[in-house]
């Protein structure tokens, strides 16, 4: 058996999927290796060669996750939801109290030497048992009953969690959540009644954060300064600024790759703002092709829906391939300034340990799913 074969016979699943994969890591290698010069001056002595290496790693390192997470049946994701989203929320409160500062935010947790961030893991852990909870009642919900301990209130309690230090996060969670709500057939005022209370738990944490401040805990000057620039600057802020003129250098066709000039100038080009060196360097068409992925990677999972037969593999790889494509046209809009300035990744391309683990997680799970529908076929 030829070494393609091999492969093809491990590699269970959606094929277009796995290949979304497969390019998407390609474009991260080449876009870190020449976006991290800014981000290798400042921590590793301008060592571009280590920051490779170490993105190289974590990436090999995921794409194994992606693999072991697709050779589970979905169904075992389904039996730990429960516990993961109770494993949740005491990671979220801990982080969010005696967290590592870093940038202004406590968003990172070290355990034994190794630093992660709690609200990755609660995304995952989030959307596995809304999809497990919309399982256990198919039928149309129309009852209080229903909807609202068992949906409204986690949702609520993980996204007032995470949104003190990561208001980005927090949004595009709630807003996926919502969508899963509408496409899990839940009740029109049910799914209101979640965004009212959203919004009241979020101006509840704008008046801690405006009556204490000394706290630090809820980065409310933070929110007011981005929208601020975002409404009332021309350029939208230096960041932004420097990405439009990286996305305006690259042109039709692009400087070419490691020819970027704006990754000099543009701090963590590596990570938020990959987006534009990708531009810089592959011009429209390498930007339209990543855009592209992602929305493909999203009608993938339609198709998946369509074709399952249990509702919680139709529930978990809508829901995580919405939070994914979700996050990755808010991380674009960022860069070609539609939206303030967030500290969103873009999914698989940027570099950065814990949103590369977790997504390839999700990535696994996904897969998990359509393997199974494969075998049905």
């Amino acid at each position: 058996m030829s070494l393609g074969n091999r492969i093809a016979a491990e590699l269970k699943g959606d094929r277009t999927i796995w290949m979304i994969i497969a390019v998407l890591s390609l474009f991260s290698l080449l876009a870190v290796y020449s976006a991290s010069g800014w981000e290798a001056w400042r921590s590793r002595g301008g060592n571009t060669t280590v920051m490779f290496v170490s993105h190289l790693v974590r990436l090999a390192f995921g794409l194994f996750i992606v693999y072991m997470c697709h050779l589970l049946h979905y169904r075992q994701y389904q039996r730990v939801a429960p516990i993961l989203l109770l494993a949740t929320i005491p990671l979220l409160v801990f982080t969010l109290f005696f967290g590592q500062n870093i940038n202004d935010a406590n968003r990172w947790l070290n355990i034994a030497g190794f630093s992660f961030q709690p609200s990755e893991f609660a995304k995952i852990a989030l959307i596995i048992y809304i999809a497990r909870e919309l399982t256990r009642k198919q039928d149309y919900i129309t009852s209080f009953k229903d909807a609202f301990l068992p949906i409204i209130v986690p949702v609520l309690i993980i996204c007032g969690l995470i949104a003190p230090a990561n208001l980005s996060t927090a949004a595009i969670l709630f807003f996926t959540c919502i969508l899963l709500m509408f496409i899990g057939r839940v009740s029109w005022k049910y799914i209101f009644l979640l965004g009212l209370l959203g919004l009241v738990v979020f101006a509840g944490l704008i008046a801690v954060g405006q009556l204490y401040p000394e706290s630090g805990i809820v980065r409310v000057d933070t929110w007011i300064s981005r929208v601020q620039e975002f409404l009332h600057s021309e350029d939208g802020g230096f960041q932004v600024q420097q990405a439009k003129i990286a996305i305006a250098r690259g042109g039709i066709i692009g400087e070419g790759p490691g020819n970027s000039i704006i990754r000099n100038f543009l701090p963590y080009a590596h990570a938020d703002f990959i987006y534009a060196i990708v531009c810089e360097e592959y011009g429209l068409f390498g930007g339209t092709i990543v855009l592209a992925l992602y929305v493909l990677l999203f009608l993938r999972n339609v198709k998946l829906v369509t074709k399952s037969p249990k509702a919680f593999g139709a529930f978990l790889a809508i829901g995580l391939s919405l939070m994914l494509t979700v996050q990755a046209l808010a991380n674009i809009a960022v860069n070609v300034n539609l939206v303030p300035a967030t500290g969103l990744t873009l999914p698989l391309i940027s570099m950065g340990g814990t949103s590369m683990l977790f997504t390839c997680v999700a990535l696994g799970m996904i897969l998990s799913v359509s393997k199974f529908i494969e075998s049905l076929e």
